[in-house]
């Protein structure tokens, strides 16, 4: 009974952080979007997937190493090694990302040129450059105090690394950049990167405030390879595709006859489309992170039977939540982005992704359960051929198909990638799954959109269609009184 009660309000605390951190994140992005425009925030994306990119490599997997190591030591009652520790894993850090940094700041001009294709890019590429290093170290000190569970303190500095971010860039903007896109951009990354030497200087106040005691010097330089290592592999080739394919779809959009600007498009799908898609998923994210270590445990005891209740309760949660989403977004994407953005086409576009959402939240909720069960390998598989499917996809369609073909892509490439994880985890799991439940709250949910659509006010139309649709699936014993009973057992923690 003890135990369950710190993991029930991790939940929520990691709920709530992750849903005020995405309200937040939306908001700055309809600020900027006012700010700078569809074309600039396509530019911005594109200094953002290159930055990824180079965050990755340059990152090379210490975080997880960090926390792996750091939880190692403590569950083996040996704080007093934590100190080495840090001291492998930020000399480790400091190796990569200055190798990386100098390299990216260099070659910057060629960058901007060559690969993503606009020179304007030249000074936000460099000043990421510079700031690199303190994202890579900054990480270093997350993975210690996740190891160490302290995920209070780290909630409420991430928190306010974001205000403050939102708050020096806001500034640089107002003061400095004004309506120019380049100089937006250089304002966003100089924001960001003094959001993150703040969080460094905290992350690392707060550990010399423990007054932690050293033991003798152990030996972290194979231990730390062993594990950080094989994630920079894997991570660094996902992300090397998913930047390829971002730096590629401008410039294939182009070809397509129809497009008058293919930098405001992917800006408009990428940048406010993705952001409004994503953002009722922070409520999983939470849970997400519970089912990894939760079904960790319950895999190395053998408890089966655990096994089976979490993958099937959370396979129904995800589906729920994701169907009540979708068609809320459905029905309110044109209103929705012309109140945040005053942008016609990116309502359309919201309607054409609003479906998808059931795909994603479960995609989402599989992908976690499968990585707790320890088939993070399997995974990564997944993710790297899909994308470069999907690079490929793209690659072939969107001179085409225009941003139809962006679409179709995106569709493709996610139903297989979540048709791989679900095949994966029922596999390992043992679990089976009837389709009648899903096809019936697929149709549900497509009969609540049409009822609801004939509402005329938005907020009653939205409240109407969630009405409709607990309803329904009340009647076809989707939803039960057993599932309302385990609800409450939640709360009360039995």
């Amino acid at each position: 009974m003890l135990k369950k009660l710190p993991i029930f309000y991790s939940a929520l605390l990691l709920t709530g952080v992750n849903l005020l951190l995405r309200m937040v994140g939306t908001s700055f992005q309809v600020y900027l979007s006012g700010r700078i425009g569809a074309e600039g925030i396509g530019l911005l994306q594109l200094v953002l997937s290159l930055g990824s990119m180079a965050m990755v490599a340059g990152t090379a997997g210490i975080r997880t190493g960090t926390m792996y190591l750091t939880a190692e030591e403590f569950g083996k009652r040996k704080e007093k090694n934590i100190t080495w520790v840090l001291s492998g894993c930020v000399g480790y850090s400091i190796f990569c990302s200055v190798t990386v940094g100098v390299g990216v700041y260099v070659f910057a001009p060629f960058l901007a040129q060559h690969w993503i294709g606009n020179i304007r890019t030249l000074e936000s590429i460099r000043l990421f450059a510079v700031f690199l290093p303190v994202n890579c170290l900054t990480g270093v000190m997350v993975g210690y105090f996740t190891g160490a569970n302290r995920i209070g303190t780290l909630a409420a500095v991430e928190v306010a690394e974001q205000l403050c971010t939102m708050v020096f860039t806001m500034m640089l903007l107002s003061l400095w950049a004004g309506h120019d896109a380049e100089k937006a951009c250089q304002a966003v990354v100089m924001g960001s990167g003094l959001g993150a030497c703040l969080t460094l200087c905290s992350l690392t106040i707060l550990r010399l405030r423990e007054r932690p005691a050293t033991g003798p010097r152990i030996h972290v330089a194979s231990r730390l390879a062993h594990t950080a290592i094989p994630l920079a592999i894997a991570d660094d080739l996902r992300t090397g595709i998913t930047t390829v394919e971002n730096l590629m779809v401008p410039k294939r959009l182009a070809l397509y006859p129809g497009t008058v600007s293919p930098l405001a498009a992917f800006g408009t799908v990428c940048g406010m489309v993705f952001p409004v898609l994503m953002f009722p998923a922070a409520i999983l994210f939470g849970l997400t992170e519970l089912l990894i270590p939760e079904l960790a445990r319950c895999n190395a005891a053998g408890h089966t039977k655990r096994i089976s209740h979490l993958v099937q309760k959370s396979l129904r949660v995800g589906l729920l939540y994701g169907t009540a989403c979708a068609g809320v977004l459905f029905l309110a994407a044109d209103d929705l982005c012309n109140a945040l953005y005053q942008n016609t086409e990116a309502g359309i576009y919201l309607r054409w992704f609003a479906p998808l959402a059931i795909l994603l939240y479960c995609d989402a909720v599989t992908d976690a359960m499968i990585k707790g069960l320890g088939q993070q390998k399997a995974s990564v598989r997944y993710n790297i051929f899909t994308n470069a499917m999907d690079v490929a996809f793209l690659y072939i369609w969107l001179p085409k198909y225009g941003i139809t073909g962006y679409f179709f892509s995106f569709l493709v490439t996610h139903v297989i990638n979540f048709a791989l994880s679900i095949r994966r985890l029922l596999k390992i799991s043992g679990e089976r799954v009837s389709l009648h439940i899903p096809l019936l709250t697929l149709a549900a949910s497509v009969a609540a959109v049409w009822a609801s659509g004939f509402v005329p006010q938005p907020f009653f139309r939205e409240t109407a269609y969630l009405i409709l649709l607990v309803c329904s699936l009340f009647l076809l014993r989707i939803l039960t009184k057993e599932d309302m009973i385990w609800i409450k057992g939640l709360i009360r923690k039995k």
